[in-house]
C-alpha cells in the first residue's frame, strides 16, 4: 500500500501532533543542558527567545507548504529546487528522522532502565516498544493523531500536577538576579535550547494531511505554544525547586525535582513513578512520529510500499538506538543532533521559500 495524504486530519489533531513529537526527552533534560550553557538563573529566557524564532521558521514551513496542497516536503522539494537538491534535501531530512528516532528510544530505554528496570538488557526494552510502534504506524496518520489525542491531555495533566505538588520546593531566590550578566549569558543559551525543538520540520508533512490546510498556520503556532509553555514552565519549576547548581551536575533534573519531596495522604506519595510511566507513554509517542516521517519519507521519494518500507526500517532504528555504548556517548548524540536539527531546521525551509520566491517573482516578470 502507498500512503496517500487523503488519510486526514483535523486541525486540533494537527495541533497535538506537533506538540506530541516534540515534548520528548526534552523535558528531563532541557533545565541541565540549558544552565550548562548560560550558567546563570536566566536560562527561562533562553527558552523563551528560542521559541520565538522556532515559530517565526515553523510559520515559513506553513507558507511553503500551503502552496502545494496535499504534497508533503518529500513530494514538493523536487519541484521547488530540482531533483538533485530537492533529494539530497529530502535524504537529509530521513536520515535526520531515523538518527532521532534512535535517540529517542534509547532515552526511553535508559531512564526506563535507571528508575524502573535495573539490570535489564537494552535491547529488551527496546524491541518491545520498536514492535508496538510499528503496529501503530501501520494504520497511518489518522490512527497515530487519535492515539496522540488521548495520551497527551493525560501527559500534560500528570505534569501540571507534579508542578503543583513541587511548589513547595520553590525558592523565587533561585531565579535571581534576572539578566545580572547581561543578555549574553541568554544568547548562548540559545543553541542549547535547539534540540527541544527539533523534529519541527514535521510541519513539512503534517500541512498536506489536514483536512483545511488554510487552519495551518493557527494549527501549528497553536501547538509551539503549548509546548514553549511547557518548556518555559519545566526550566522555571526544576531551577527554582533544586537551583541552577542542582540542575546542572543531574542527569535527569526534571525526575530529581519529583524525587525531592512527598505528599502524604496523596494517591502517590511520591510523584516520579507516576510521572515516569506516564512519560514513558508521551515518549512513545514522539517515538511514533520520527518513525512515521521517516518511512513516509522513504516511501514517497522512492515510489515504494509503505508497509513494505515501515518492516524495512525496525533493524535500521533499532541498530541506531544501540549505537551509543554509554550515556555521555547519548548525550553527544543529542548534542549532534541540535547541530544537524539547527542546520536543517533553516536550511529546507529558508532554502526551499527563497528558491520557490525567485521562482514565481521570475516567472511574473517574465508574463
Amino acid at each position: 500500500m502507498f500512503i496517500r495524504t487523503d488519510d486526514k486530519i483535523t486541525s486540533t489533531q494537527a495541533a497535538v501532533f506537533l506538540s506530541n513529537t516534540l515534548l520528548g526527552a526534552g523535558i528531563l533534560t532541557l533545565p541541565r543542558s540549558v544552565s550548562e550553557s548560560v550558567k546563570t538563573p536566566d536560562s527561562w529566557l533562553s527558552v523563551l527567545l528560542g521559541g520565538a524564532i522556532v515559530m517565526l521558521v515553523v510559520l515559513l514551513m506553513v507558507k511553503i507548504s500551503q502552496q502545494f496542497p496535499g504534497k508533503t516536503v518529500f513530494q514538493y522539494a523536487g519541484q521547488v529546487s530540482g531533483r538533485v537538491i530537492g533529494g539530497a534535501l529530502c535524504l537529509l531530512l530521513i536520515l535526520y528522522f531515523i538518527i532521532i528516532a534512535g535517540f529517542e528510544i534509547r532515552t526511553v530505554a535508559e531512564v526506563t532502565m535507571f528508575f524502573l528496570l535495573e539490570g535489564t538488557p537494552i535491547w529488551a526494552i527496546l524491541l518491545p516498544i520498536i514492535w508496538l510502534s510499528t503496529y501503530l504506524v501501520y494504520g497511518g496518520i489518522n490512527s497515530i493523531a487519535r492515539v496522540f489525542q488521548i495520551v497527551f491531555p493525560i501527559s500534560l495533566m500528570t505534569l501540571f500536577i507534579s508542578y503543583a505538588l513541587s511548589f513547595r520546593m520553590f525558592d523565587i531566590n533561585n531565579l535571581r538576579p534576572v539578566l545580572g550578566n547581561g543578555l549574553a549569558p541568554v544568547f548562548s543559551g540559545l543553541k542549547s535550547t535547539v534540540l527541544i525543538f527539533t523534529g519541527c520540520e514535521v510541519t513539512l508533512t503534517l500541512v498536506a494531511f489536514m483536512q483545511n490546510p488554510k487552519q495551518a498556520v493557527k494549527a501549528m503556532l497553536g501547538g509551539l505554544s503549548v509546548l514553549l509553555v511547557i518548556y518555559l514552565l519545566t526550566v522555571v519549576m526544576v531551577i527554582g525547586g533544586i537551583s541552577v547548581d542542582s540542575a546542572v551536575t543531574s542527569t535527569w533534573p526534571t525526575i530529581d525535582l519529583m524525587r525531592s519531596f512527598e505528599v502524604s495522604g496523596f494517591i502517590f506519595e511520591r510523584m516520579e513513578f507516576p510521572f515516569m510511566v506516564i512519560w514513558l507513554m508521551q515518549m512513545f509517542c514522539n517515538f511514533s512520529s520520527f518513525f512515521f516521517q521517516a518511512t513516509l519519507g522513504i516511501s514517497q521519494i522512492f515510489r515504494l510500499k509503505f508497509h513494505s518500507i515501515l518492516y524495512a526500517l525496525i533493524p535500521v532504528i533499532f541498530i541506531s538506538a544501540m549505537l551509543p555504548k554509554t550515556l555521555s556517548d547519548l548525550f553527544a548524540v543529542g548534542d549532534a543532533i541540535g547541530k544537524m536539527g539547527t542546520v536543517l531546521f533553516l536550511l529546507v525551509p529558508v532554502l526551499l521559500s527563497v528558491i520557490w520566491l525567485i521562482r514565481v517573482k521570475g516567472l511574473k516578470q517574465h508574463v
